[in-house]
């Protein structure tokens, strides 16, 4: 494999939703391995149409989108993309544990993927992932009980535990302290810089953005806008005509 390759290649992508128009056009945009970018913007700027698209949820109105070499409609190898999405998709009726754990199960024997039987190593790296977001005490608890910020650490956990080529993550330190937030981000991080995992994130405060990653750009109005130099932005004012255009948000 040539490490050079894009993990992430967006280009000329106009997307949205059927019988709807675009919601995002012309965007350009690349994602090595080991690299992280943030995309930044008010709410319905197109930030999770992006996401969706490049996850394959999505299919693209024009352009191309290729992930870990293969263009759309192919799909990449099972467990090679991570994707922590707004809707976290965990399975309520099972335990912390086990929705950490299915992270992995592509790595385990087609019986036990099929089954969800996970082998005792692999509950041991589900229970260091958990370990890494603060939430072992939680392992046997319900999924369902619970708080919102557990759940979206438990999501974080299996995405760590899954160790994907690529890292999708929609707002995913939402919900969290500080001091989680912390824990939790530098657990993410440690991805691309031990594993190689390139990582596209969502985040609407631009100073929370380029603390995580190499690259931001803004998307507003459907466009891409490059932000590749912090130290040339005023980053409160900028944080503020972000929340002027989206009121209903809080800062953190």
């Amino acid at each position: 494999m040539d490490d050079q390759r894009p993990a992430l290649h967006l280009d000329h992508v106009s997307a949205g939703y059927p019988s709807a128009r675009p919601v995002v056009e012309g965007v350009d945009l690349v994602v090595r391995p080991g690299e992280v970018v943030a995309l930044v913007g008010p709410s319905g700027a197109g930030k999770t149409t992006l996401l969706r698209t490049a996850a394959g949820l999505l299919r693209p109105y024009a352009g191309t989108v290729t992930v870990l070499g293969r263009r759309w409609p192919e799909r990449a190898p099972r467990g090679t993309i991570g994707y922590i999405p707004q809707r976290l998709g965990l399975v309520h009726h099972a335990t912390t544990l086990e929705n950490v754990a299915m992270g992995g199960l592509h790595r385990e024997p087609a019986y036990r993927n099929l089954l969800r039987l996970p082998t005792s190593r692999l509950i041991t790296e589900a229970e260091a992932a958990l370990d890494a977001v603060g939430l072992l005490d939680k392992a046997d608890a319900p999924v369902k009980e619970l708080s919102g910020g557990q759940q979206r650490r438990t999501a974080i956990a299996r995405a760590l535990l899954q160790r994907p080529r690529l890292l999708l993550a929609d707002e995913f330190l939402g919900e969290l302290d500080r001091q989680t937030a912390e824990t939790v981000q530098a657990a993410v991080l440690h991805l691309a810089e031990t594993h190689g995992t390139a990582i596209l994130l969502v985040e609407h405060h631009l100073t929370k953005a380029h603390t995580m990653a190499d690259r931001v750009h803004e998307v507003d109005g459907g466009r891409l806008r490059d932000i590749t130099d912090p130290a040339r932005v005023d980053l409160e004012i900028h944080d503020d005509a972000l929340l002027e255009r989206r009121p209903d948000l809080e800062v953190a």
